[in-house]
């Protein structure tokens, strides 16, 4: 292909219409933000064929347009907006129009050329939904729980109640979650999969199903990043920092910090590689985001191979 003829597409996503930007060509056209505009636009970029489609996840908009491009089998990839907004201070565009971030969409997948990302389909976020509600009853029934063993007695009925009625939510959304992954043979397999790992039980495995459908389709340096369990450099000069995580999916890291703290316990493979960490003069906390790394990397490997536990999964 010669390099005239590699199309980088952006597409600025609105509620009422979208912002197409074609880099190589310079064209730019609006369309509707409904199933007519929606069909004109896969038209048209089907018949181009492009190196890569880019859209900004803008809070669920943009799923109806990468959805149809993902069925017609063009490469796309929806990525946070912040790194574009990074991206256009560094090249020193201030200036915001719905024409300039399109074209400014389709420059950032030019330069960075993220990789194309397996998109949730509407059962996989309802899944994502489902354990993102979890985790928030969870953590109401958890800020109750601490006020009641000091609040005044006047108040602890109201308190006992508000517990009691999280808890039923909290059965009901676990039910939800139980029948929607049962549905879906493919997620009862992976399932029974993440769960054959010393350490991983329901909670862990459906986070990683709902949170981080790309598991088992990148490299361990990249799945690593993106949860947010890769040590990044902090050197500037002659200054040298220590290596922090910072960034990626904290809800997927947050849970997956737990199995770790299980699989410390009960998983020998995470156990002596904590341990053996520990005994190098490693502190708790970077032998558990190590651990955190190993196992993440192991589940990895699983869903990659189709392959459940084995001691040397690794």
């Amino acid at each position: 292909m010669r390099q005239q003829d590699e199309y980088y597409i952006g597409i600025d996503v609105a509620k009422t219409h979208l912002d197409i930007a074609v880099l190589s060509s310079g064209e730019h056209w609006t369309v509707a933000n409904d199933d007519l505009g929606i069909g004109e636009v896969v038209n048209r970029l089907k018949q181009m064929q492009p190196v890569l489609i880019v859209l900004e996840a803008t809070g669920g908009l943009e799923i109806p347009v990468s959805t149809a491009l993902v069925y017609a089998k063009l490469p796309i990839v929806v990525i946070n907006p912040r790194q574009v907004r990074d991206f256009a201070k560094a090249t020193g565009q201030l200036a915001k129009t719905d024409k300039i971030d399109a074209k400014m969409l389709a420059r950032f997948g030019k330069a960075v050329q993220p990789e194309p990302r397996p998109l949730k389909d509407t059962e996989a976020q309802r899944l994502d939904a489902l354990v993102l509600r979890r985790r928030q009853l969870v953590d109401m029934l958890s800020m109750e729980k601490t006020r009641l063993t000091s609040a005044p007695k006047a108040i602890h009925s109201d308190i006992t109640l508000h517990i009691r009625w999280l808890e039923k939510r909290l059965g009901d959304v676990n039910g939800k979650l139980e029948k929607l992954i049962q549905t879906s043979p493919v997620w009862q397999a992976k399932e029974e999969l993440l769960q054959s790992v010393p350490g991983v039980g329901p909670v862990l495995s459906r986070t990683l199903l709902a949170g981080l459908p790309e598991l088992g389709q990148l490299n361990r340096r990249q799945i690593a990043s993106l949860v947010g369990v890769a040590p990044l450099n902090r050197d500037s000069g002659q200054y040298r920092g220590g290596r922090s995580i910072w960034g990626g999916r904290e809800n997927v890291r947050s849970v997956l910090y737990m199995g770790t703290m299980v699989g410390i316990r009960f998983n020998p493979v995470i156990k002596a590689f904590y341990e053996r960490l520990r005994a190098a003069g490693k502190t708790h906390k970077v032998a558990m985001v190590a651990s955190m790394r190993k196992l993440l990397t192991i589940l990895n490997v699983m869903v990659k191979t189709d392959t459940h536990w084995q001691m040397n999964t690794i």
